[in-house]
């Protein structure tokens, strides 16, 4: 994190040993390092709650283009059913149109495809 060499800290540790004392510096050493080990901590609470942070946003953002994706997929079914709806509705006005007409041979003439023949029926 910072670049101290050795001789910098020795430097450091015989100031402390001046300014504090013999007698004290053992306490403030300990001191010392449990704050150094608590702003670590916190620095690591912190690094994994803007993890979390950012996760959670990726997800909503994921989740919006997943209902997004669903509701194309929705509107693209329900206007091909729509299409074979109406395709299929079409159909069947132009098979019961000649059964609507008082002719039966003519119906069953137009239901049949032209390459093939009704088939005469005994009665």
């Amino acid at each position: 994190m910072f670049d101290i060499s050795f001789s910098e800290l020795l430097v450091i540790a015989l100031v402390a040993l001046i300014v504090i004392g013999p007698e004290r510096l053992p306490r403030v050493a300990r001191v010392a390092g449990l704050m150094v080990g608590r702003i670590r901590r916190y620095a690591q609470d912190f690094k994994q709650e803007i993890n979390r942070e950012i996760e959670l946003d990726e997800l909503k953002r994921l989740q919006e283009e997943v209902v997004s994706s669903a509701r194309e997929l929705e509107a693209s079914v329900r206007s091909e059913m729509e299409s074979a709806r109406d395709m299929l509705d079409d159909a069947m006005r132009e098979v019961s149109a000649p059964l609507l007409k008082d002719d039966p041979v003519s119906a069953i003439e137009s239901a049949t495809p032209p390459d093939q023949e009704p088939k005469a029926t005994t009665t």
